[in-house]
């Protein structure tokens, strides 16, 4: 749409001289284009076409009625939103009651003083002006948003095309990954270091947008990597140093992350972690009881990137035959409850205590929960779930 940012008053009479006098009246106004209509038949099509800032009608007209001209202009997508003016000889109430009935913005007796003429002309026109310059903004921002949501759709799909597949055995993992509207910094992955170390971790990036999306998957990337530098995977504390160092916040944007880095051993049933301010996966036991303990796998290390001295402690926690390590985002968390208090880790843990079966339908499960609690389908965070089973 083209706003116009000039005054275009097109004057709808059939009388030359009406059309001549409010010629000479616009003539010297600066800013103020006039164009004279003398033929009712032909005033809707003229109106499409030149798209008038004002419309001056005459009300009695040999080929048209004026009132129902009024009426086509509202009808007409092209002057369903133009001020109108009514110019007339009558000063009837009824006139004036119909014709504003009929979409009239004003009703000027004719011909009125030059003064007047031209200052209403002009009040009309700037608010006509205005409403077209908004109505543009409106339609840009719905345009930017559209592309930025493609944008976003796009890179929710490069991100979740990374993601690996589940597996069943030796041990079970499962995932879900739901994106929010403006796509956040999660990632996540497992797999085998050898034949008898399962590397599993999941990371979150502050913010939302492609950019925190992105960061996201070069840590991921890094992850893996990192054996190359000399780190070793099956070490959750070099893994964390490692990633610390690559990623320092003042280079990246000021974004940082946070990470839960486990290695699972076989042999010894035994789970190595560390963390850097993330949420704490839940080790949940084959048969949980009521007052059963899940516990907190909580890594005590910062987030990565925002300090550099900073030391990753790597802990270890006992892995009982058919026990499940649940890991999540802040976005599984970070939900408000009617009561305003976030439904957080206790209200994981209920949920946990409530699901038996650690099986793939306690993920859409949880995601329901989640969903019925924040009262939207469409979550302010990522919602990000690994589901472990140990065999």
């Amino acid at each position: 749409m083209n706003v116009p940012d000039t005054c275009v008053v097109l004057l709808v009479d059939d009388q030359l001289i009406i059309g001549e006098a409010v010629r000479r009246i616009l003539a010297p106004q600066e800013g103020i284009t006039f164009h004279f209509c003398q033929k009712g038949a032909e005033a809707l099509a003229a109106a499409a076409r030149l798209k008038p800032t004002v419309i001056l009608q005459d009300l009695v007209m040999p080929d048209a009625d004026g009132l129902d001209l009024v009426r086509g202009y509202r009808q007409q997508e092209a002057t369903a939103l133009t001020p109108l003016i009514v110019l007339s000889s009558k000063e009837e109430g009824t006139t004036k009651a119909e014709a504003f009935a009929r979409g009239a913005n004003d009703y000027i007796v004719k011909l009125p003083d030059p003064v007047e003429l031209v200052a209403r002309i002009r009040y009309h026109s700037r608010g006509y002006l205005s409403l077209l310059q908004r109505n543009q903004a409106f339609e840009d921002l719905r345009a930017s948003q559209a592309a930025l949501a493609a944008e976003l759709a796009k890179a929710a799909a490069y991100v979740r095309s990374l993601l690996p597949s589940p597996i069943r055995e030796p041990v079970a993992i499962d995932w879900r990954f739901v994106p929010s509207a403006s796509l956040g910094g999660d990632c996540f992955d497992y797999f085998w270091i050898d034949d008898d170390h399962l590397a599993l971790y999941l990371l979150d990036v502050c913010g939302h947008g492609v950019g925190p999306a992105l960061l996201g998957v070069s840590a991921s990337n890094a992850v893996r990597s990192s054996a190359f530098s000399g780190a070793d995977l099956r070490d959750p504390t070099g893994v964390l140093h490692h990633l610390n160092a690559a990623f320092p916040m003042e280079k990246h944007d000021n974004m940082f992350f946070t990470i839960w880095y486990g290695v699972y051993r076989r042999s010894t049933r035994t789970l190595s972690f560390s963390g850097g301010g993330h949420p704490p996966p839940l080790l949940v036991p084959a048969r949980l009881s009521a007052d059963g303990q899940i516990a907190q796998l909580l890594g005590p290390g910062p987030p990565i990137g925002v300090d550099s001295t900073e030391t990753f402690p790597t802990l270890t926690a006992k892995v009982t035959p058919g026990s499940s390590l649940l890991l999540y985002s802040d976005g599984v968390t970070e939900v408000a409850l009617d009561s305003g208090k976030l439904w957080g880790i206790a209200g994981l843990e209920q949920f946990m205590h409530s699901h038996q079966e650690h099986g793939p339908r306690l993920l859409d499960n949880l995601h329901q929960r989640v969903v019925s609690i924040a009262g939207k389908d469409v979550l302010a965070d990522d919602f990000s779930t690994l589901l472990a089973t140990f065999a």
